[in-house]
C-alpha cells in the first residue's frame, strides 16, 4: 500500500518555500551549498554535513539562497564556538567548524579556482599550511564607534532599548557598515582586547561628546585601532576622530588609558573629517611614546606606524615568507623585483640572498616605511619606487638604470594584477616568478594569462586567517 506522503508533491521552489536541505560543501567565499532537485541553494552560516530546515529567501533560474529555520542534524565537523559574540559578529564565521575541516575547504577552494581557470590538477596543490595560532593571532584590529549599539531581534523582543545604552564601540554585524554591536570579548587579537574596548567605550560615553553618525555625518569619535607586536610585546592604540570636538577629550582619554593599560606603549590621535568610513586619519600626533611600534619577522625588524600596512598574522606570515624565500631559489647574484612591495617586508627578507632588490608600490607612505625599515636593518641593496605599477614597470623596462630582473615577486591586492602589469611581466620574461595572492579567483585569472610563457611549478596555500574563508597562496612559475 502506498503511503500518503509518498504521493505528496515536492514543495514548489519559490521564494518563501520551506524545505529540508542537506549541506554538501562550503563554496568559494564561505557560504554553504546544498541541492534540491538539482538546484544549487546557498545558505550563510551552515556547515557541510548538516541537515537543515530552510526558507528560500531568493530564487533565480540557476540558484537560490536560503536562511536556516531549524537544525535537523548536526555536522560531524561542528565544534562549539568559543566567543559569546559568534553569529552576531562577522569576524569569525567558521569558528564553529573544526580547524582541520577549515584547512580542507580552503585547499578545496584554491583547487577549484586553479583547476577551472588555470588548468591545474589537484595533485599540484599542497595541503594548506596551518596558522601556528588559531586564536589571538591578529596583530591589528579596527573597532568602530556608532551612535547606538545594534541589537539582535531576540534582545529587542526581550525589551532591551539600544537608545538607552549610549554610543557603541565594537565590530560590524555581518553585511552592514552601519550596524555596530558592543564588543565585550574577542579571541582574535589578544586576551586584553575586550577589557580595553570596554574601557574606551565607557570613557567615551562619559565624555559628553557624541560619536560619529554615518547618516548625518556629525559627531566626534570614529575609530579605535589596536596594533600589536606579537614578537616584541609592544602595543599601539590609535584614536581617530572628526574635527567636530575638543582634542582635550582625547588627551583625557589617553591619560586614563596610560594609567589603566600599561601594555599600551604608544597612543596616537589623528583626524578623519571625510565621509568615507575608513579607519585612517591625517595629522597624526603621538600623545605618548614614539608613535610607532616595532615587530620582528623572518629575522628582520620592522617599524609599524599607525597607518602602515603589515601582514595581519605575524607568525603565519613567517611561514609564508619562508616559502617565498625557498621557492625563489636565490643564489646571491640575482636582481629581484618586488611588485606591490608595501613597506618592503618581502624585499628585506630576500635582500641578503640577492644582488639587488627593487620594490614597486603605489603608496608613497609605504615607500617611506620601506626605506625606514631598510635603515633599521642595515640593508643597502634595496631600492623602492613609488607610482602606479603599470607605469613604473614600463619606465623600468626602458630605463638603462635598471637591470632586468632574474626573479620577480608579486603580491597584489585582492583584485589581482592589472592586465598591463601582466603584459609587462611577459615582456620582461624573468626566469622565475613567485606569485603571492590573497584571492584564489584573481590568482587563477592571472596565472592563466602568464601560462603563455610560464609553467606552474608549485602551489602552496597558507592559512593566515583562521575561522574565515580567506586563504593565501604562494605559486612558483618557471619560464619555458
Amino acid at each position: 500500500m502506498t503511503r500518503k506522503d509518498e504521493l505528496s508533491p515536492a514543495p514548489a521552489l519559490t521564494k518563501g518555500a520551506e524545505v529540508d536541505l542537506d549541506i554538501d560543501k562550503l563554496a568559494f567565499g564561505g557560504k554553504a551549498l546544498g541541492r534540491i532537485n538539482g538546484l544549487v541553494v546557498f545558505v550563510a552560516g551552515a556547515l557541510p554535513g548538516q541537515r537543515l530546515r530552510v526558507r528560500l529567501t531568493r530564487k533565480k533560474a540557476h540558484f537560490a539562497e536560503a536562511g536556516v529555520i531549524e537544525l535537523l542534524e548536526q555536522s560531524p565537523a561542528y565544534t562549539p564556538p568559543r566567543c559569546r559574540h559568534f553569529g552576531l559578529c562577522g569576524g569569525c564565521p567558521w569558528q564553529n567548524l573544526a580547524y582541520e575541516a577549515q584547512l580542507h575547504w580552503k585547499r578545496q577552494h584554491v583547487q577549484e579556482c586553479l583547476e577551472h581557470l588555470a588548468g591545474l590538477r589537484p595533485e599540484d596543490i599542497r595541503p594548506t599550511c596551518a596558522s601556528p595560532e588559531q586564536f589571538y593571532y591578529r596583530n591589528k584590529m579596527e573597532f568602530t564607534f556608532a551612535p547606538r549599539p545594534w541589537l539582535p531581534a531576540e534582545e529587542l523582543a526581550a525589551g532591551k532599548n539600544p537608545h538607552e545604552a549610549g554610543g557603541a564601540l565594537g565590530l560590524h554585524a555581518p553585511g552592514s557598515f552601519q550596524r555596530v554591536f558592543d564588543l565585550t570579548e574577542c579571541h582574535l587579537q589578544s586576551s586584553q582586547t575586550g577589557d580595553l574596548v570596554t574601557a574606551v567605550r565607557d570613557r567615551v560615553r562619559a565624555s559628553g561628546l557624541p560619536v560619529y553618525d554615518t547618516r548625518r555625518h556629525t559627531g566626534f569619535w570614529r575609530f579605535l585601532v589596536l596594533r600589536e607586536g606579537k614578537n616584541t610585546g609592544q602595543t599601539l592604540a590609535h584614536l581617530i576622530t572628526t574635527d567636530q570636538g575638543d582634542p582635550k577629550a582625547v588627551n583625557a582619554l589617553g591619560a586614563y588609558l596610560r594609567e589603566r593599560f600599561p601594555v599600551i606603549t604608544t597612543l596616537v590621535h589623528s583626524v578623519n573629517a571625510k565621509k568615507a568610513q575608513v579607519a585612517q586619519g591625517q595629522g597624526e600626533r603621538a600623545l605618548w611614546g614614539p608613535g610607532f611600534i616595532e615587530e620582528r619577522l623572518a629575522g628582520r625588524r620592522f617599524r609599524i606606524s599607525a597607518g602602515s600596512f603589515f601582514q595581519t598574522n605575524t607568525r603565519a606570515a613567517e611561514a609564508l615568507y619562508d616559502a617565498v624565500i625557498r621557492l625563489a631559489e636565490l643564489t646571491g647574484g640575482e636582481t629581484v623585483w618586488d611588485l606591490y612591495c608595501g613597506a618592503g617586508s618581502i624585499a628585506l627578507c630576500l635582500a641578503d640572498r640577492a644582488r639587488r632588490v627593487v620594490g614597486f608600490e603605489l603608496l608613497e607612505a609605504a615607500i617611506q616605511d620601506a626605506y625606514a625599515n631598510s635603515r633599521l636593518n642595515g640593508v643597502d641593496n634595496c631600492q623602492f619606487l613609488a607610482g602606479d605599477l603599470k607605469d613604473c614597470l614600463r619606465e623600468a623596462i626602458t630605463s638603462s638604470h635598471h637591470r632586468p630582473p632574474d626573479v620577480v615577486i608579486t603580491d597584489p591586492p585582492r583584485a589581482g594584477m592589472h592586465p598591463q602589469v601582466i603584459k609587462a611581466l611577459l615582456e620582461i620574461a624573468p626566469r622565475r616568478i613567485i606569485a603571492v595572492s590573497c584571492n584564489p579567483a584573481t590568482l587563477a585569472r592571472d596565472l592563466a594569462l602568464l601560462q603563455e610563457r610560464y609553467d606552474i611549478a608549485a602551489v602552496e596555500p597558507f592559512d593566515l586567517f583562521p575561522h574565515t574563508a580567506h586563504i593565501e597562496c604562494v605559486v612558483r612559475l618557471e619560464r619555458r
